[in-house]
């Protein structure tokens, strides 16, 4: 039976947890044949990746994932398939990770001011590099003693609303865009992300557009006109109705369909490996040899 996964994050994710090979390993007692990890405007993890998925037998896709914008919308867009010695990918890392560091201490005041007292250590005890997430903050103060009762937290505690997936939703709820704490980091636009992974030889992918492109689903149609040539229509974020209405635009304008978890690991408990809704595994075999991601 085909299991595929084209969607996960490693340590090199800001948000991730696992090495590659972790990862690798838990794909391979998950059954899933396929996968890929994508991390965040990242490519460190392919070669380890590449090397322990052929020691078990698992077949690997290169990938990443670019945080990118369109119009007013904020976007995911997956490479596939890309050549990972392209310098434009380090060029796009380290762009990106100098915006983060240089507004980590503002994304604390703001935090603060939403009625905390939060100190750069307990940031920098989770953070490995300097950069400080939204997951990050919400980990550091769902274990802070102080707010054990704040009323802003309870969503987020055991039982709540919002505890399925407490340190994103936590970020999605207060550091997305448009949300009190949200600080701009200038990304490249849409057209200049397809440009950057196809000049790498790899295919660009929008990645769960129904939670990205919620109300906007019209966008999606002048999206493609930019050059986009798949997308992920099967994501864990999404409902079966959505997952049905991306598959059908993939038909409908001869894209790639993938599908993928989005797994994280501690920042999305609620999120599993090999689970992403889709029913036509088979079709997406097939997609992926059509497009060369897959040559045997």
């Amino acid at each position: 039976m085909i299991k595929i996964d084209l969607h996960m994050h490693s340590e090199y994710s800001d948000d991730g947890e696992y090495t590659a090979c972790e990862l690798v390993e838990r794909c391979k007692q998950a059954n899933i044949n396929v996968m890929a990890i994508a991390d965040h405007n990242c490519v460190h993890a392919i070669t380890e990746a590449r090397r322990c998925a052929k020691e078990v037998g698992i077949t690997f896709i290169p990938g990443i994932e670019i945080d990118c914008d369109f119009r007013d919308v904020h976007l995911h867009v997956l490479g596939y398939g890309i050549d990972e010695t392209n310098a434009a990918f380090n060029t796009l890392e380290e762009d990106i990770r100098r915006q983060e560091l240089n507004n980590s201490d503002t994304k604390l005041r703001l935090t603060n001011e939403l009625g905390f007292d939060l100190k750069r250590s307990q940031l920098e005890a989770l953070s490995d590099n300097g950069v400080f997430t939204g997951e990050m903050f919400a980990e550091a103060l769902l274990k802070d003693e102080r707010y054990i009762e704040h009323p802003l937290l309870k969503p987020y505690r055991k039982g709540g609303s919002r505890c399925d997936n407490p340190y994103v939703n936590f970020f999605w709820d207060y550091y997305a865009q448009g949300k009190p704490c949200e600080i701009k980091v200038v990304y490249p636009d849409l057209k200049e992300t397809i440009n950057i992974i196809r000049q790498s030889g790899g295919i660009a992918v929008l990645a769960h557009p129904g939670n990205n492109l919620k109300g906007r689903f019209e966008y999606f149609d002048e999206m493609v006109k930019e050059g986009l040539q798949g997308v992920e229509c099967f994501s864990n974020y999404h409902t079966p109705q959505v997952n049905q209405y991306f598959y059908q635009k993939a038909k409908e304008y001869n894209l790639l369909f993938t599908c993928g978890s989005d797994f994280h690991g501690k920042t999305k408990p609620a999120i599993a490996l090999g689970v992403h809704g889709c029913d036509v595994e088979d079709e997406v075999m097939k997609q992926l040899k059509r497009y060369g991601l897959i040559t045997s």
